[in-house]
């Protein structure tokens, strides 16, 4: 190995290591991003038990190794159609920071697509703007070969008002 592949292999490491990693998923065909770092574990989908008097979109609670966590449908969050959950379909277990410290919760998606490594020059701001998905918890978007993933705040999202009355109505149970 010469001097210029040495140099070239070590600015890409550097590149590599001074960026960040999410992971990728899908709703509704479009491709959504998270933080790694805030991934517990992937599940396939399965039967969760029913809360009474919770929105359509917080589909009940799952016992994981003993511990009891809401899991909420992001389609449906986000108001998007509705669809039967399929072999694809992936309940991905994370970890929120909120004021009351951490807490797990599940979302479930469409497929979960690939895991990416972004350094802070690929992220774009998110434009203000209302509509299904809030601005609020969106962190950045990233053009990936001629895609655009969106890349999502899991605390902001899973700490909005709504869910945060719920998830304390959870912890009752």
């Amino acid at each position: 190995m010469n001097d210029t592949e040495w140099s070239e292999e070590t600015a890409m490491l550097e590149q590599k290591s001074n960026g960040q990693q999410y992971l990728s998923f899908l709703l509704d065909d479009e491709e959504f991003g998270l933080d790694i770092l805030r991934v517990q574990e992937l599940r396939g989908w399965t039967p969760v038990t029913q809360i009474p008097d919770m929105p359509s979109y917080l589909k009940g609670v799952l016992n994981l190794r003993g511990a009891i966590i809401p899991i909420i449908d992001l389609r449906e969050r986000f108001g998007l159609e509705t669809v039967e959950y399929g072999p694809t379909t992936v309940v991905i277990v994370i970890k929120v920071e909120s004021e009351s410290g951490e807490r797990v919760m599940g979302i479930i998606v469409d497929a979960v697509a690939e895991t990416y490594t972004f350094t802070p020059d690929q992220v774009q701001p998110a434009p203000q703007m209302k509509g299904v998905i809030n601005s609020e918890y969106i962190t950045g978007l990233v053009a990936q070969d001629e895609k655009m993933i969106v890349l999502m705040d899991v605390d902001e999202l899973m700490n909005s008002d709504e869910l945060a009355v719920e998830q304390s109505a959870d912890t009752e149970v």
